[in-house]
């Protein structure tokens, strides 16, 4: 460093230019933004906030009546494709609906269960949304119906006020409440396009909540699995196991050989269709088949009166009116209020998720708030028609788009299929035994613990993969709510900490160029003498200028502890700020009072590219002009040390 400051200052005495500057160039102005009014910039927020795709676009220049068809089109995107439509289509749509039936079916029915419910609820969830959602959803592949998180969900929370059991009316009353609460909250948030709230659920928390959901889920299906009458009622891990291994006695040799048996034999075909995804028929079809075989063997066998608990008899018709049984008042508003909160953004995620990556996979976009409004909307008209949470499973939707599903006609085909065995084909489950459902939620859930995702996390960030852990832990340890309450809280956690100590690094000249890049990335990167080149990597705001004003105060004491080596005073301190995208009043007078301490020091404070937003509230605060002096304000870095190199006093070399 010494020799190359000796060799730069006597190159300067002898009239040439430091080659880290020599390049001449033309020094830029930096230029003022366009002023516009408060009411221009509180409209452009506004925009930019809730109206980032603009969804007015294609009324610009339209006759009133095209305007009026757009805003039907907009509100029920049937109208889109309907007209459209044709028979080509509805053979595909045929197909891809009777396979996801084939799905729904016993899905349904376990789902029910695993949300405490009477099965025939789950067929009821699979009936009516999916027409609702026909109509008002914008995916072609997604296939809507109960799904096992958002089942698992409501039952553990609604259970830990209310028993299933001994009150199973008002369980199921407060099930329909909570529906609608957070139907109306998912509507709420596609109307005010409030979208970005679920943003808040990172992949590292879903992903760790999942899994930990996933292992959970299948821990409780060890009742069924097993034959244990007399289960724990509580989600954890230990008490789960600890309910397994105090019950032995209750083991039933028979539903452990049925059930065994119809696992594997689940299992292997999910593993045929992801080894093969033209296969996807089989796993498709393996859970009804399971159903039919298990039910014949179980009625031949009368094994219901060896051990083997069935679900016994369930009510034929269509679903019947619920909306008498909302509680909108009563000791447990609160409780349906937060269920209604949690399954709801939890299920909203799931169905935009899945929506949103299986129209990447055929090239269309899904509008997030449309969905949001569809999915809600369902959900409330569900809440009225005897149906609890539902939203777009993965399951169903990835076998829906493997089987060819051109539109959301495929939902509608599903309904009608589960409507044709909710009017004649009740009776066929009487002797369906329930180890069979337990299996069929086993093998179902276990594709939402993904290895490679959780190695990936790893391999990317390392504070993303304690937040995964944490939800994981979480969930098998605590509860369900509260182990994603907590990997939210981590989350948030994370988010404030990048917020409130931003990055800032040291530049440096790559030799030969004008071009300043960080020290630390880029090893040939040289220092200028003389110079404390900062790039700030974040908006300024209350939240970190205090920690700013003290790391670059830290900057500038390495750089004179230095000096003793390189005798090299600091005269110039450049603050890059192109990565700044927005300040407040206390980034106002952050700036404000680094220059007077700068100036105290005898150090000129030099800022280069601010931004559009920066740079006019910067020129609004500087009253007196010494800020947003043309000396201090350049564009480029390069340009910068250009001009400021030129009229530094050059000090002769100790040799000289």
């Amino acid at each position: 460093m010494e020799g190359r400051y000796e060799q730069q200052q006597q190159q300067h005495l002898d009239g040439s230019h430091n080659p880290c500057v020599e390049i001449a160039m033309e020094i830029h102005k930096v230029e003022t933004p366009p002023k516009r009014s408060s009411l221009q910039k509180l409209k452009n927020r506004l925009k930019e906030t809730f109206f980032p795709d603009d969804p007015l676009r294609q009324f610009k220049g339209q006759s009133t009546k095209k305007k009026w068809l757009l805003a039907f089109q907009y509100i029920f995107p049937i109208l889109q494709w309907g007209p459209h439509y044709n028979l080509n289509l509805l053979k595909s749509d045929v197909v891809s609906g009777l396979t996801i039936a084939s799905l729904a079916i016993p899905q349904g029915i376990s789902y029910a269960k695993l949300a405490n419910l009477p099965p025939i609820v789950g067929l009821y969830s699979s009936f009516v949304p999916p027409l609702v959602y026909a109509v008002l959803g914008s995916s072609k592949d997604l296939a809507v119906g109960p799904v096992s998180i958002a089942s698992l969900l409501m039952g553990s929370m609604l259970r830990q006020e209310v028993s299933p059991t001994l009150d199973p009316l008002l369980f199921l009353q407060l099930a329909f409440t909570s529906t609608f609460f957070a139907g109306l909250f998912q509507a709420s948030l596609g109307f005010l396009r409030l979208g970005f709230i679920i943003d808040f659920l990172s992949k590292a928390t879903l992903n760790g909540f999942m899994a930990g959901a996933a292992i959970i889920v299948s821990l409780q299906q060890l009742k069924a699995l097993l034959g244990i009458k007399h289960f724990t009622k509580e989600m954890g891990l230990v008490p789960v196991m600890s309910s397994v291994f105090h019950n032995t006695k209750e083991w039933s040799w028979h539903t452990i050989l049925m059930g065994f048996c119809f696992l594997v034999f689940l299992l292997v075909a999910r593993h045929i269709s992801i080894k093969k995804p033209k296969l996807f028929w089989v796993s498709a079809g393996a859970p009804l088949l399971s159903v039919v075989l298990s039910t014949l063997i179980v009625f031949v066998s009368k094994a219901q009166n060896h051990g083997i608990s069935v679900i016994g008899k369930l009510d034929q018709g269509l679903n019947p009116p619920s909306w008498n049984m909302l509680h909108f008042h009563g000791s447990h508003i609160g409780l349906v209020l937060k269920t209604g909160l949690i399954t709801g953004i939890i299920s909203l995620t799931e169905g935009i998720a899945v929506g949103r990556t299986f129209a990447a996979l055929k090239s269309y976009q899904v509008d997030g708030n449309k969905e949001m409004i569809a999915i809600g909307v369902m959900n409330v008209v569900g809440s009225t028609t005897s149906c609890y949470i539902t939203t777009g499973a993965f399951s169903r939707s990835a076998v829906n788009h493997n089987a060819g599903a051109k539109t959301a006609v495929s939902n509608i085909i599903m309904s009608m299929t589960v409507m044709v065995t909710l009017l004649f084909l009740m009776p066929l489950f009487r002797y369906t035994p329930n180890l069979v459902l337990g299996a069929i939620i086993v093998t179902a859930v276990i594709g939402l613990i993904d290895i490679p995702a959780a190695y990936q996390i790893w391999k990317v960030d390392k504070f993303d993969f304690i937040v995964m852990l944490c939800a994981f832990f979480g969930v098998i340890f605590i509860s369900v709510q509260e182990g994603l309450a907590l990997a939210v809280g981590i989350s948030i956690f994370k988010m404030v900490l990048q917020m409130t100590r931003p990055k800032t690094v040291v530049l440096g000249n790559i030799p030969g160029t004008d071009i300043f890049r960080n020290k630390h990335q880029y090893k040939d990167a040289v220092s200028i003498p003389g110079f404390l080149i900062l790039s700030i990597q974040a908006p300024i705001s209350f939240a970190n200028s205090n920690y700013l004003n003290e790391r670059i105060l830290r900057w500038i004491q390495d750089y004179e502890e230095e000096e003793t080596k390189s005798h090299s005073n600091l005269r110039f301190l450049i603050l890059d700020l192109a990565a700044v995208s927005a300040i407040d009043t206390n980034g106002v007078t952050f700036f404000q009072e680094l220059r007077r301490v700068m100036e105290k020091r005898g150090v000129e404070l030099v800022l280069v590219n601010p931004v559009g937003e920066v740079m006019e509230k910067l020129q609004q605060a500087d009253g007196a002009k010494d800020l947003l002096q043309p000396r201090n304000l350049y564009l480029t870095v390069g340009e910068a040390v250009s001009s400021l190199f030129s009229t530094m006093k050059v000090v002769p070399s100790r040799d000289g």
